[in-house]
């Protein structure tokens, strides 16, 4: 497994675990939770951090950018304009011009707005952005932000905090057969590590979350229960798992056995 890299837009990753640094107790806490989780991606809402008042505490000064790769996010964008302008500040301000692409299509739910998501992907990546769109679990959506040149999918799992783990498996299985240019990355809906094992075992290049870690009782210990539930379900999906049989199969040979 040393040499299972994770690669993004000709970028290699050891881990697979993309960790967000909203909703933490503390900016002390959430600094704990990211190096259990021993993540190297970690995600930064632009919107919510503090990008002018230097004499302000920011949680930028909770995350060591030797150790970890930002990634912003548009989170709180309901345009494409709106999601295009988000990230063209994130570039400005020194965070990276690679983005997590979120438009939001409703405000109950969170689930994305599609069309506008589709056109914000097309008019970055012109601007030289490496986009990773925040999607739904549909092929037709996710082909068309491939077509439109994003460096990832990441569709979601459940509605973004629900804690309710994968409610269409299927579908995830089905994208990935299908979308094999890009890397596939679960985002949403993890609330614990099984959920996180499953993901990866249907094939899942990759996995974001940050209630699932943030909200925990013991955050910190759920980071590091994420971090081996990543590990285990990516080789359980390389390892490849038996067959499903209807019926029971004696585990010891019975040829040879004296009667």
């Amino acid at each position: 497994m040393e040499n299972d890299r994770f690669e993004i837009a000709g970028r290699a990753f050891r881990s697979r675990l993309i960790v967000g640094t909203g909703k933490y107790r503390s900016f002390a806490e959430m600094a704990r939770a990211l190096e259990a989780s021993g993540t190297e991606i970690v995600t930064v809402a632009v919107r919510r951090v503090n990008l002018s008042d230097k004499s302000k505490e920011s949680l930028l000064d909770y995350i060591d950018r030797s150790k970890y790769f930002i990634l912003p996010n548009t989170a709180g964008c309901y345009s494409a304009d709106d999601a295009v302008r988000t990230a063209r500040l994130a570039r400005e301000v020194g965070l990276s011009n690679w983005i997590k692409l979120e438009v939001i299509g409703d405000e109950k739910t969170l689930f994305p707005n599609n069309f506008e998501l589709v056109k914000a992907t097309e008019i970055l990546v012109r601007e030289g952005f490496v986009v990773l769109p925040y999607t739904n679990d549909d092929l037709i959506s996710a082909r068309r932000l491939v077509d439109a040149g994003a460096a990832a999918v990441m569709p979601l799992g459940a509605p973004i905090g629900s804690g309710l783990g994968l409610q269409n498996p299927a579908n995830i299985r089905i994208l990935r057969e299908m979308i094999t240019s890009v890397p596939l990355i679960l985002d949403a809906g993890v609330g614990t590590a099984s959920d996180a094992t499953i993901a990866m075992e249907l094939g899942a290049d990759g996995v974001l979350m940050n209630t699932g870690i943030a909200a925990a009782e013991d955050p910190v210990l759920m980071a590091e229960a994420m971090r081996h539930a990543v590990i285990a379900g990516r080789q359980a999906c390389l390892a490849g798992r038996m067959p499903k049989k209807l019926y029971a199969t004696a585990s010891s040979p019975l040829e040879g056995v004296v009667r």
